[in-house]
């Protein structure tokens, strides 16, 4: 493919003397903690043999990509994560750092991939003991063993502990019997369950002595070494799905298979021989969230394929903008290019400016993430701030890709929909983002209640006017590398003095009061209203919640947004020089005003801002959109991709070649003389032939 920066035209580039910022070390800084890794995963997918074929059909796809985990395999490039003793590297950032990059060459393939080592190889790491490590991750590592993740249900999508398959004990055979006692019961959208499992981690009611001590997951062999079902399972294939369709997801049920006592993935909770249940986490509400807590990794990756592959979609859709020309501005002009119109810059800008934020602010949470499962940070607080993000994260990057992708598809026209140029095929991939690994609406639920939780012990036992005085903040870099979660805000004389009417400026000091106060504000207006809820009968309880349900998921997307906004600030400091640090700056101001124009009838409302300041907020959004321009080939610069991980022919330069063509055409064709006359221009010397000879 063509290097699109052979025809980068002038126009394109910050003028003499203005700032700009450095590009390589911009890419350093997006490329976070874990660039190295970055880099030589970049370097992998450059591999043609690891890219999607467009051609295949699904039954082809399937088997490219099982064939591509062999060539992660035999690279060593899945790895990471586990025990150095098992030939692992103990890596936790770094394995998630690398495996964010397969989105590159084939979303089936980065999925794929974390079935088999982030799903059922964490599960037998993370939830099992040495002996398990030992007998069956060296098969999960190597692929002899390629294995399931059976959690989900057809009944039961986001409500685990509410799963209908049943793990009983059998003293008598020291068996426990997996059982799926009704159609809602079966495991559903499960990889490598319709053709390529040979394994599964599964998820059940754990049931012994009469007691069920709830979830808990078993290592259950499904199939032969001959690809056949095991007696008692069932396998249905679910088909062609919108999307990801290089993996065999299916559903798996069991009618009474029995698996060794053993088998039981018991770092968390044991049955001994004669059913006696024990478990170090004496609460069953505890030990069901510490045990999911271990597998928050899929939640982290996904927040960081989504926003790199919005990267991929404005860096294609920006690229062509410089180069395709609509439009003239009268005769003999030259048509504009798609960049230079103020509506295309307000398409693509704020969302690159968004995706620079979700980058800066995913590294920080990747940081956590190694803090926690290296052991570094491990207390309960740690895992629980750890969650929280991953809830709050993910939510707004998937639905961000989504966004984006089809805001690029669109800008690039008839171009856009063609499947060569990545947008629709990438779109139709990461739509099932929005909901696996938890529905994006249910983790901000989670968050929200959180946030509730958090406000409700700073004022619990308070009267009413200490309520008027609660909540210090804290800042990001305490939420993301200490424990704790944010106190909601700055201390205000009273509730009802919140609701004033503030004039405040545009810059980043301004923009972080507002962003947060409306955290805080909407936190405390729900917990206001919910208050007492606990006195209420079970009906009216939920009646209350639901009521509120809504506005507790908005606050936890303002919260999220609001650490985005730090994370990203927080980033300025590291910039390298001057002119780095201005325009990256414009860049930041550009995602908060974008948050804040996004709210402004709250801020209206609430007396955050008058509305002749809130008029200004979309003026200069605008404003910050033209500075930004000239920058914008430097900004998709810095995501560092090359001709072999984008494969879109319109950001390969040839819609460059073909314009300079038109012009070149048109150039000569006037300088020959033997160009026709334009209509309009005829009428035009007519009609002055006219007034001239009328005159005379």
């Amino acid at each position: 493919m063509t290097d699109p920066d052979v025809y980068v035209h002038a126009a394109n580039s910050p003028a003499a003397g203005e700032p700009r910022i450095d590009v390589d070390r911009v890419t350093d800084m997006l490329m976070g903690t874990w660039a190295d890794v970055r880099r030589q995963a970049r370097e992998l997918v450059k591999d043609p043999a690891l890219w999607r074929d467009d051609s295949l059909g699904m039954a082809a796809h399937r088997e490219r990509v099982l064939a591509q985990l062999h060539v992660l395999v035999d690279n060593k490039a899945v790895h990471r994560a586990f025990p150095k003793r098992l030939g692992g590297g103990d890596d936790h950032g770094g394995n998630i750092a690398g495996f964010e990059e397969l989105v590159l060459a084939d979303p089936s393939l980065q999925i794929k991939s974390g079935v088999q080592w982030g799903l059922f190889g964490a599960a037998i790491l993370h939830l099992g003991t040495d002996e398990h490590h030992s007998a069956w991750l060296p098969g999960a590592m190597d692929m002899s063993i390629p294995g399931a993740f059976a959690m989900t249900e057809i009944g039961h999508g986001s409500d685990v502990a509410s799963i209908g398959t049943t793990a009983t004990y059998d003293p008598e055979t020291e068996e426990f019997v997996i059982n799926t006692p009704f159609r809602a019961a079966w495991k559903d959208y499960l990889g490598n369950a319709a053709k390529d499992g040979i394994a599964a981690t599964v998820f059940a009611q754990l049931i012994t002595n009469g007691v069920n001590h709830g979830v808990h997951c078993f290592y259950v062999p499904i199939r032969d070494e001959n690809g056949q079902l095991l007696p008692g399972v069932s396998s249905e294939d679910d088909g062609l799905k919108g999307g990801l369709n290089g993996i065999d997801n299916g559903r798996l049920a069991f009618d009474h298979v029995r698996v060794p006592r053993t088998n039981l993935l018991n770092k968390y909770g044991d049955v001994a021989a004669d059913g006696t249940y024990s478990s170090p986490i004496a609460s069953p509400g505890r030990r069901f969230f510490t045990m999911l807590g271990t597998l928050v990794q899929g939640r982290v990756s996904l927040d960081g394929a989504a926003s790199w592959a919005s990267a991929v979609g404005l860096t294609i859709a920006i690229t062509y903008a410089t180069q395709r020309r609509q439009f003239d501005q009268g005769s003999g002009t030259d048509e504009t290019v798609l960049l230079d119109y103020g509506k295309h810059q307000r398409r693509l800008l704020p969302r690159l400016a968004t995706t620079y934020a979700q980058i800066f602010a995913h590294d920080e949470f990747l940081k956590k993430f190694d803090g926690v499962f290296s052991g570094r940070a491990a207390s309960d607080d740690d895992r629980q701030d750890l969650e929280t993000l991953a809830a709050a994260l993910k939510p707004l990057s998937t639905w961000h890709a989504l966004d984006t992708l089809q805001e690029c598809r669109e800008a690039c026209g008839g171009s856009g929909f063609m499947f060569e140029n990545r947008f629709t095929g990438l779109r139709a991939d990461l739509d099932i983002y929005a909901t696996f690994e938890g529905d994006n609406n249910i983790l901000l639920q989670l968050v929200g209640k959180r946030l509730l939780t958090e406000y409700g012990q700073q004022v619990a036992g308070k009267d009413p006017k200490q309520l008027a005085a609660f909540a210090v903040g804290q800042t990001a870099g305490k939420v993301f590398h200490g424990a704790g979660l944010r106190r909601l805000g700055q201390a205000v004389a009273d509730f009802g003095s919140t609701a004033r009417s503030v004039e405040l400026g545009l810059r980043g000091d301004d923009q972080h009061e507002l962003l947060q106060e409306r955290v805080q504000q909407m936190v405390a207006d729900i917990a206001m209203r919910m208050r007492g809820g606990k006195k209420l009968s079970a009906e009216e309880s939920f009646a209350l919640f639901s009521e509120n349900q809504t506005e507790l998921m908005e606050a936890a997307r303002a919260h999220g947004e609001l650490l985005q906004w730090e994370a990203f600030t927080d980033a300025l400091a590291t910039a390298p020089d001057d002119g780095t640090r201005e325009v990256l700056t414009w860049v930041r101001d550009l995602f908060g005003l974008g948050l804040i124009e996004k709210h402004l009838a709250w801020y209206i409302i609430n007396g955050r801002l008058s509305t002749q300041r809130a008029a200004s907020v979309s003026r200069y959004i605008d404003r910050l959109c033209a500075r930004l321009r000239p920058h914008a080939l430097d900004l998709i610069g810095a995501f560092a991709y090359e001709p072999e991980h984008l494969r879109a022919p319109i950001a390969s330069g040839i819609e460059q070649v073909r314009q300079d063509e038109a012009r070149a055409y048109y150039a000569t064709l006037r300088a020959s003389g033997e160009a026709p006359i334009d209509e309009k221009v005829l009428h035009k010397q007519q009609k002055q032939a006219a007034k001239s000879a009328a005159r005379s």
